[in-house]
């Protein structure tokens, strides 16, 4: 029952479309940036992303790293750079690593940029395509780059609508796309992941279900969080994960009338307060000898 409540059946229009989008433009392009969350690297990622991108250059970005524990970031970097030879972390609000993001970028479209010259064409700006799932932090990747807001951000997925270039200073030219999804999320561990790190829209899954999962997730990672943030007693059960919203819920003044706590309410609190790292940075998807698949 729990696994029905957290199960999540989306596939917009819009994705459909997305997908198609991607495979139009690669022949555009001459490197593929793929925005990951360094929280969920592997929930984050389109499964179908290698038959996407078939052979195109690639560098695998790890952006809220700010968010993730820096003890797996390396790990899952490690594993990404003997997967698919690039990978950074990078922080595109504060702009830590971007001189890694563009010296990656600009090793992987050397070899393509020589083959035009060679052709009597002359040089141009390198030609990049940013692609990832919702909320993924494409644009304010995208913005950081570009020094200005070049393109539309919220803390809500679904914001970028169409493909748009966006012509830097210097020597690249980016190519943005939708966020892409799978048509079903199989596992309802990503289901989770992706729900409670903000790639999915709030209206299409249980909050209280989640919060209660996010609990017991919590303690097994970082034990004694809960309790410090919401003054919660040192007994605080994850065996009753319901119990403990009620806790946190009412430490926050979610008290409905004739005293109930509104669980809903303390759902929403504790998502947010963990989707902006104030539980402090976790990452919720392991690195495993074969994580993404």
């Amino acid at each position: 029952m729990e696994e029905e409540r957290l199960s999540i059946q989306w596939y917009p229009g819009h994705m459909a479309r997305a997908r198609r989008q991607v495979a139009e433009s690669l022949k555009l392009v001459d490197v593929v940036v793929e925005v990951l969350d360094a929280r969920i690297p592997s929930s984050s990622r389109n499964p179908d992303i290698d038959a996407i991108l078939e052979k195109k250059p690639r560098v695998v970005v790890l952006n809220k790293s700010d968010l993730a524990d820096p003890r797996e970031t390396a790990r899952w970097l490690e594993w990404f750079g003997q997967r698919d030879g690039k990978a950074v972390a990078l922080e595109s609000k504060t702009g830590k690593g971007m001189d890694r993001l563009l010296a990656a970028v600009k090793a992987l479209a050397a070899g393509g940029l020589e083959a035009w010259a060679r052709k009597g064409r002359g040089t141009r700006a390198i030609r990049a395509l940013i692609v990832g799932i919702p909320n993924s932090g494409k644009s304010s990747l995208i913005n950081r780059l570009a020094g200005r807001n070049a393109t539309r951000t919220a803390d809500k997925p679904g914001v970028t609508r169409g493909p748009q270039w966006i012509k830097l200073a210097g020597e690249l030219e980016l190519l943005d796309t939708p966020g892409i999804l799978w048509p079903k999320f199989e596992d309802p561990e990503v289901g989770f992941r992706l729900a409670v790190t903000g790639a999915i829209g709030e209206t299409i899954f249980d909050w209280e279900m989640a919060a209660e999962k996010l609990i017991v997730t919590i303690h097994h990672l970082r034990p004694g969080v809960l309790e410090t943030r919401y003054n919660l007693a040192k007994s605080s059960d994850p065996a009753n994960p319901g119990e403990v919203l009620g806790e946190i819920g009412r430490r926050r003044g979610c008290v409905l009338p004739g005293g109930r706590i509104d669980t809903a309410k303390a759902a929403a609190i504790l998502i947010k307060e963990f989707q902006s790292g104030k539980l402090g940075r976790i990452t919720l998807d392991p690195v495993a000898p074969d994580p993404l698949h």
